[in-house]
């Protein structure tokens, strides 16, 4: 039999990058500030529009590490200075110029496994997946790569969905998570929460938290965190292969011969962009 949390392990990380690059891009950056929107307000807008009818808070509990107030003070701004659907559009332009110019190997990959993907997405159980329902709702693309892309995002969307009801079943916060993840990655001391957006009061409470739950001492984690932290990431791989068992193995493996080596250089692309810590998901643990 296929190893499938191998397999799910190892396409996460490509499904992750496939995405994750736009959000740094300056091409998207140029289209979102010309919207009114400056800075990752561009990420979280283009990111939540499938769930912005919802409300602020349904996308704070969506994002999960994302800062509240940043997701907040996105609504207002987008009220102010253009509309949801607007965002997405700028997104979805940027996304198909930046693939022909930084990866265009990608292209033929997204365009022809796009149509496999489809019936995947199609078939995913949507209980307790409520960013990823959202994004079913959004109007597939007649490009076929865009199309492609969207069914990719659709599967990242469905994993971080798995991933958050994990974190939320180990009894931990947003920010306790990004303390947890920060050490396992080896960044240095708070970088990752701080990327998020939280304050340095808010994360001292995580730090606080996690003490008192005995895996963090003098705020290191523990080997305990760690341990924690490397079982959260076991669980999401072992409840995320439906998705690489409907594709098939064969498709599967073509998947990740195909898409691996542009991720890599989108990647690279998000160096140069924005740095070597961003894009967590991405990197190699």
């Amino acid at each position: 039999m296929p190893d499938w949390n191998a397999i799910a392990k190892r396409n996460s990380r490509s499904v992750q990058t496939t995405i994750g690059w736009i959000f740094w891009d300056p091409g998207a950056v140029q289209r979102f500030e010309a919207l009114g929107l400056p800075g990752p307000i561009g990420y979280i807008a283009s990111r939540c529009a499938p769930l912005s009818a919802a409300g602020p808070d349904a996308v704070i509990a969506a994002f999960g590490s994302i800062s509240p107030q940043a997701i907040a003070f996105t609504f207002d701004l987008v009220a102010a200075t253009t509309d949801f659907a607007s965002v997405w559009r700028a997104r979805n332009e940027a996304v198909v110029e930046g693939l022909h110019n930084y990866a265009p190997e990608i292209v033929p990959a997204l365009e022809e496994l796009g149509s496999e993907l489809w019936p995947v997405v199609d078939q995913l159980p949507t209980a307790g997946r409520v960013f990823f329902a959202s994004h079913l709702t959004m109007e597939r693309p007649a490009d076929p790569l865009l199309s492609g892309w969207h069914a990719v995002n659709c599967l990242r969307e469905w994993r971080g969905d798995s991933h958050w009801a994990v974190v939320a079943a180990s009894g931990l916060t947003g920010i306790e998570a990004s303390i947890l993840h920060n050490a396992w990655l080896g960044y240095e001391d708070g970088w990752l929460p701080t990327s998020r957006g939280s304050s340095a009061e808010e994360i001292q409470v995580g730090w606080d938290r996690l003490a008192a739950r005995g895996v963090v001492r003098d705020r290191v984690v523990t080997e305990e965190g760690l341990s924690l932290r490397q079982q959260i990431e076991d669980d999401t791989d072992r409840l995320t292969t439906l998705p690489w068992k409907l594709l098939g193995e064969t498709a599967s493996t073509e998947f990740a011969e195909r898409f691996e080596p542009p991720c890599e250089r989108l990647l690279l692309r998000v160096d140069e962009t924005a740095g070597p810590n961003y894009q967590p998901a991405s990197r190699p643990h």
